[in-house]
């Protein structure tokens, strides 16, 4: 029996306006190669100067995850070549990071939890971007310069599952913080894991093998499983020393397979060694007293949920793991007289049924305040909640449209007098003498019958729960 490591080194692209040394916009999808200028271009005597803002966000990450945030940090020179890095070295920081030794929980649906230790996480430049358009490559350099920090794990993860979970948590900080918009398939928030496995009880760790970039969780969880497959196999074959060596992997999503990429480099390969033209990176007293102060983050949000709202942990959680959908779950809350019950199921089942294409709930025609009237008339019984969904359906095709409009045009309002229900009921029992004899007579599933029939009989206006408290009490 084996067991896997996993370690992760997550890269995000910070939403800062200017690039991290220069003062060109971070907007790379402007016309290639206009985002430019000498020093992101490496131009011969163009010096780098620090974006603080890049320092403020690092600081807000580090109390997030309850790390240490060095107040002194430097820069250092990783040398190597990349086609669309035109200054073949990157300025980053290894030796002192402005972030180190945090830790992160991941919850499981059990109701346990885990701690995932952070190694670190530090500032550096990202690069351009290769365009391969048939036999012609072309580089795109607008992206270089833009800010990242590199959020480096130690190797506690066990398996895929733990993997996501930690993935999903940390992105879910991220846009809490408002850091990063962290959109994987746009590459800003880009996913390396390095995986290893090792005989149970073994406390060694042997050699890892790095899968690089990967962009949604679901293909993250499969390279794993296709890579701790092949690196098994080559155990169990006595093919190990041979087959399983420190390198980079590509997955080939259509194979399911890793592919090896290149030879893993060592600190050594890339000759790093302090940037000379930066000076050292110094976090004041008044940058800790004001960027320290960060946002409600999901693991509070979600208790305080549970607590002021009555939800189970579950829901609670579905709730918060995005920002924005926690967001529109208040403002619905904010409607006297909606229950988290109900507000949960619409906002988490009903709504995201109906996006439809590049719809989410940030762009919905349906926003969180009328949402939010819609399910007040579920709970307040003016209309029940099959009706409310025709009533939604309608306005998300009539954004104009409110609630109350709707469902009086639309002749769905609920039917709640009992003396019109009773006079219903009435007519459906005289005109069922044998159902009721056999109803009585022990066939209990005919109730539902007669239910039907008086709901067919009020267009599905009737109150459903008074239409069944009359028709007890009249054939008992």
């Amino acid at each position: 029996m084996f067991e896997v490591v996993i370690g992760l080194e997550v890269h995000v692209q910070l939403n800062t306006k200017t690039k991290l040394f220069c003062s060109c916009p971070t907007s790379f999808n402007h016309k290639q190669n206009t985002n430019t200028c000498p020093t992101c271009l490496a131009l011969p005597g163009a010096l780098p100067v620090l974006n603080k803002e890049v320092v403020h966000k690092s600081i807000m990450l580090g109390t997030a995850i309850d790390a240490t945030i060095n107040r002194i940090s430097y820069f250092d020179r990783k040398s190597y070549f990349y086609p669309d890095s035109p200054s073949s070295y990157q300025i980053t920081q290894l030796y002192t990071p402005i972030v180190e030794h945090g830790k992160l929980q991941i919850d499981f649906e059990d109701g346990s939890n885990k701690t995932i230790r952070v190694n670190r996480a530090h500032i550096e430049a990202d690069a351009g971007k290769n365009i391969h358009d048939g036999d012609i490559s072309k580089v795109d350099l607008n992206r270089a310069g833009t800010p990242l920090l590199e959020i480096v794990s130690e190797p506690d993860m066990r398996n895929a599952e733990e993997v996501t979970l930690y993935l999903k948590k940390l992105h879910s900080i991220i846009r809490y913080l408002d850091i990063g918009d962290a959109n994987m398939q746009e590459g800003s928030f880009r996913v390396d894991v390095n995986v290893s496995i090792r005989p149970k009880g073994d406390e060694k760790l042997y050699t890892r093998v790095e899968i690089k970039n990967i962009n949604s969780f679901k293909f993250i969880q499969r390279a794993i499983e296709v890579e701790v497959a092949r690196q098994t196999e080559a155990w169990e074959d006595g093919t190990y020393d041979e087959e399983i060596v420190q390198e980079t992997r590509l997955f080939d999503q259509v194979k399911q397979e890793t592919r090896s990429m290149r030879g893993k480099e060592e600190a050594a390969d890339y000759r790093y060694f302090p940037e000379p033209d930066l000076l050292k990176c110094v976090v004041t007293d008044e940058m800790m007293d004001k960027y320290t102060k960060i946002p409600e983050l999901p693991d509070a949000k979600k208790e305080r949920f549970v607590n002021e709202y009555g939800m189970n942990e579950y829901n609670a959680m579905v709730i918060t793991s995005l920002v924005e959908t926690a967001n529109f779950f208040e403002t619905m809350m904010e409607e006297e007289g909606v229950t988290a019950k109900t507000a949960t199921t619409w906002l988490t089942v009903e709504l995201p049924a109906r996006l439809k294409g590049d719809m989410n709930i940030t762009n919905s025609p349906v926003d969180a305040k009328k949402l939010g009237f819609l399910v007040k008339r579920i709970d307040d019984k003016t209309i029940s909640g099959k009706a409310a969904k025709e009533v939604l359906d309608f306005l998300m095709e009539n954004e104009a449209a409110d609630v109350d409009s709707a469902i009086d045009k639309l002749g769905l309002k609920q039917v709640t007098d009992t003396g019109a229900i009773e006079a219903m009921c009435d007519d459906i029992i005289n005109a069922n003498p044998e159902k009721v004899e056999q109803y009585q007579g022990g066939k209990e599933k005919l109730f539902g019958f007669f239910v039907g029939q008086v709901m067919k009989a009020s267009k599905g206006s009737a109150n459903p729960q008074v239409v069944n408290e009359i028709l007890k009490a009249k054939i008992g």
